[in-house]
């Protein structure tokens, strides 16, 4: 089976992945670790644990341009040394990222690599910029989000100026833990899928949840066109 691309995020419930002011030296917004308190049971044997460690064993990881610098480009590893691919729309003379990243101009291209990179292993997508692209792409074919029990109010939304189409998702998962609960959603494109690809129709199958009697119902969600190499 072909790697799926999928993201990982932290949102509030009013769709912020970040506080105001999100910046160098303050990546995260003002108030914006308020999103990341599930880590703090990242190393239990419980849900949290659990998607920390599904998260961390991915195989490559596809950044936008913004959120790769807001880290301080993960000084050149985000995790096991595994290839970074950072989509951009510009690439300075000079400019070589350290350790496994590298800067790529083709989102399509930065599938193709990323999926290639992972082998058998999810690739994990961070950013917003990134995910708007690789979804506008037909590209990104899961999402797991973390839904925290917050609403900030202002900040940085996760799917920013919604356009008037809509893509359907498929709940396919739900972690409630503490504080969170983890959302994993299949993203149902339009565009047909080779046999093997995780979107593919033969391989759909229903959702779970951790919860007898709770049936994973997933509505529709109404995401952004995002135009082609808009990437920050």
């Amino acid at each position: 089976m072909s790697s799926p691309i999928r993201l990982y995020m932290s949102m509030s419930l009013d769709g912020f992945i970040a506080g105001p002011d999100d910046r160098e030296g303050q990546g995260l917004g003002r108030d914006g670790g308020r999103l990341f308190n599930w880590l703090d049971d990242r190393t239990s044997d419980g849900p949290n644990g659990q998607v920390f460690r599904e998260l961390m064993a991915t195989g490559a990881v596809i950044s936008g341009r913004r959120t790769f610098e807001l880290a301080g480009r993960w000084q050149g590893d985000h995790h096991d040394g595994v290839p970074i691919f950072i989509l951009t729309h510009r690439i300075d003379d000079g400019d070589v990222p350290a350790g496994s990243a590298q800067f790529v101009t083709d989102v399509e291209d930065c599938a193709e690599q990323a999926r290639a990179a992972a082998g058998d292993r999810a690739v994990m997508v961070h950013g917003a910029g990134a995910a708007q692209a690789l979804l506008q792409a037909g590209l990104l074919d899961e999402m797991e989000i973390h839904l925290v029990q917050v609403l900030l109010g202002q900040g940085r939304r996760l799917f920013d100026s919604l356009g008037p189409d809509h893509i359907e998702l498929e709940l396919v998962r739900r972690l409630e833990a503490r504080d969170v609960t983890h959302l994993r959603y299949r993203v149902r494109h339009h565009r047909a899928h080779p046999p093997g690809h995780p979107n593919s129709d033969a391989n759909a199958s229903g959702p779970s949840t951790d919860r007898p009697g709770h049936p994973a119902v997933a509505p529709a969600l109404r995401l952004p066109s995002v135009p082609r190499g808009r990437f920050l």
